[in-house]
């Protein structure tokens, strides 16, 4: 009994080996066959995956340190980011108003300063507000501005080089020695006195420049000199940034900027889209004949009323076959014809062969509006 037991275990040790065995055969064959054919995605249907590298995950976010100045805000996910900003080239007639602000304000200020005074529009560029902010050099002065018809503000920074420039020239200093910076100290009064006269000249004549496109008339709100106290929008809100540069005598002058939201401007967007002055109001004589031909050619239906009355609801209800309704009219009143349920002429009722026809003797009635403004 036990060396049958022994023979059935043996037997039993065999053939688990020889399992073990086939196993292992087969999962060599299956390693080295792909290893012998040639891998093709298609044939097997799954395409490889290609993981991305550290410098072009740091291209794609735009923070490629390879590049002077380390990471560009024009590339990787800052651009995308940039989109969502209006560009004011979408805005023609923004150039055609500012240039009219130019001209003007060259005007005014040499008027004011009695110098020769060179106004020229530096740049027209979209900017978010926070990073305006962040670009203002300092010492300067910042007045914020209201827009009355618009119902918003707008900003207006001086550098300090324009603003000692001025000073000099309008408390007559030297005109032979260039204005310092004078750094570590606010602005005096008689400084702030001076830009805010000056300012108000900027802002009178952007009123005026506005004038032919919309009324708009903007107002001195206060003045500043933390960019942290003239926040007038949210920081990441875009916003149209102008700069002006001012030439004076003796190589003075300095720099002039205008900021406008697109909130600011939202309520006259429409008519800054036109190509030029007056686009909406224009007149396309080729529309006006086609449209004019087509609504002659449409068919409408025309009603021929002899005579209405009005009765009870329980005569109505009373009708029957047989009924007659007597009306109040002959047959020699006039017949009134009505178009879409408005009168427009009146006809005598007769007849031609087998048909009914209608005479028509007064002329068709063309509605006039009734209130008209006097020129």
């Amino acid at each position: 009994m036990a060396e049958t037991e022994t023979k059935n275990d043996a037997a039993v040790a065999d053939e688990w080996a020889a399992a073990l065995e086939a196993e292992e055969k087969s999962k060599t064959a299956d390693a080295a066959a792909p290893a012998a054919a040639p891998t093709d995605p298609a044939q097997n249907g799954e395409a490889e995956q290609r993981i991305l590298n550290q410098d072009e995950i740091d291209t794609l976010l735009g923070f490629d340190v390879k590049k002077e100045g380390g990471s560009n805000r024009n590339d990787g996910i800052f651009a995308i980011l940039d989109k969502s900003m209006t560009a004011y080239e979408k805005l023609p007639m923004l150039e055609v108003v500012f240039d009219r602000m130019v001209r003007q304000l060259s005007t005014s200020l040499r008027n004011f300063t009695s110098e020769n005074v060179d106004v020229s529009l530096d740049s027209m560029v979209s900017i978010r507000f926070e990073d305006y902010l962040n670009s203002i050099p300092l010492p300067a002065l910042l007045v914020v501005f209201r827009a009355v018809e618009w119902e918003n503000f707008g900003l207006v920074t001086v550098d300090s080089s324009q603003i000692y420039s001025m000073v000099d020239i309008l408390l007559g200093g030297r005109k032979a020695t260039k204005p310092l910076r004078v750094e570590g100290r606010p602005y005096t009064t008689i400084e702030q006195d001076i830009v805010k006269r000056m300012v108000d000249i900027v802002l009178a004549e952007m009123s005026s420049a506005f004038e032919p496109l919309s009324p708009a008339s903007f107002h001195f709100d206060r003045l500043e000199s933390n960019p942290r106290f003239a926040t007038i929008t949210r920081p990441g809100n875009p916003a149209l940034l102008v700069r002006f540069r001012i030439d004076m005598v003796e190589d003075r002058g300095g720099m002039l900027e205008v900021l406008l939201p697109h909130t600011t401007l939202e309520p006259i967007r429409d008519l800054l889209l036109q190509m030029f002055m007056g686009e909406n109001f224009g007149q396309d004589t080729v529309w006006e004949k086609h449209l004019g031909k087509e609504l002659r050619s449409t068919i409408v239906e025309i009603e021929a009323v002899l005579d209405e009355k009005t009765v009870t609801l329980k005569d109505v209800m009373a009708l029957k076959v047989g009924s007659t309704l007597l009306m109040d009219c002959t047959p020699d009143d006039p017949v009134t014809l009505r178009c879409g349920g408005i009168p427009v002429t009146t006809g005598v009722l007769g007849r031609i062969g087998e048909n009914i026809a209608v005479s028509v003797h007064e002329s068709i009635k063309r509605k006039m509006k009734e209130t008209q403004e006097p020129v």
